[in-house]
């Protein structure tokens, strides 16, 4: 296995992770993480000063989870300066890289091996559990009551919403979930929750206590915040452009937390080891 590699960019998680990589022994070049001063104890993590020095140095370069979040600029907190994707992608002939949410024209380029960490299952599967914790967290620190006995709507019932939702029953919540598939109804019935049809969901929204969202789409417009409880908690967990009309949500006073990223909030550790052992598999291929 490849015991070289290049970090461009990152949040905590990826932090984390170049230390542990140093643990194992791998020789670590970084670029973008130059406030990151806890890198500076190991020696075998060298930062660099440009990015085509820092492409020149492995076959390998990983960096931030999702790559983006304007699609011009790597995600990067720790850096001093901006990095612009083009000046990235640029470096990147004949090398493995490895990201999240890596654009098309570059997973179509022949010369670079990209590998889209957020479209690998085992991967997603993992983060889905910090995901649903720090959702979890968010509902206790700002909901007056506790979740026990309150009733919870869990919208979409993908890896997140599985997870959420096991968790949610195991605190001791009235767990209703909202799905579209057949197959999904049916195992939310057989797991103990009650299902809801997106059909019957307006009628259903006024008894929900907390509703958290995972489906990337606009679902609760102004009709549909209209429908709730003037005390509810709104977690969107969905990526953007997210599933709630935050401005009217806003001037309505209901409170509503769009909680992106939260395994790097929460559980930076974990998310790093979650993102080494997707890389380690990689790299042994």
């Amino acid at each position: 296995m490849e015991k070289e590699i290049s970090i461009v960019g990152g949040d905590l998680r990826i932090v984390k992770l170049a230390q542990m990589l140093a643990k194992d022994d791998f020789l670590v070049y970084t670029y973008g993480l130059e406030k990151a001063e806890e890198l500076a104890e190991f020696a075998n993590i060298k930062q660099s000063n440009t990015l085509k020095q820092i492409a020149q140095k492995t076959k390998v370069i990983l960096s931030s989870i999702p790559l983006s979040r304007d699609g011009e600029h790597v995600v990067a907190p720790y850096a001093k300066s901006n990095i612009r994707l083009e000046d990235f992608f640029d470096l990147l002939e004949n090398k493995k890289f490895i990201a999240g949410q890596i654009e098309e024209k570059i997973k179509n380029r022949k010369s670079i091996e990209a590998y889209d960490v957020l479209e690998i299952e085992e991967y997603a599967i993992l983060n889905a559990i910090a995901t649903a914790e720090g959702a979890i967290q968010i509902a206790m620190e700002e909901y007056p009551k506790t979740l026990l006995g309150s009733k919870i709507l869990v919208m979409g019932f993908g890896r997140i919403g599985k997870i959420l939702a096991k968790m949610l029953q195991g605190i001791g919540a009235e767990v209703y979930c909202e799905a579209r598939k057949k197959e999904d109804l049916a195992y939310i019935k057989a797991y103990g929750y009650t299902p809801i049809l997106l059909d019957e969901l307006d009628k259903n929204l006024p008894k929900f206590d907390i509703i958290f969202n995972n489906i990337p789409v606009l679902i609760l417009k102004e009709e549909r915040l209209n429908l709730l409880k003037k005390d509810v908690l709104v977690i969107d967990l969905a990526s953007k452009p997210g599933g709630v009309d935050f401005a009217y949500a806003k001037a309505q006073n209901i409170k509503t937390i769009w909680a992106l990223g939260l395994p790097g909030k929460v559980a930076p550790v974990s998310a790093a080891e979650y993102i080494k052992q997707v890389l380690y598999h990689i790299l042994e291929k």
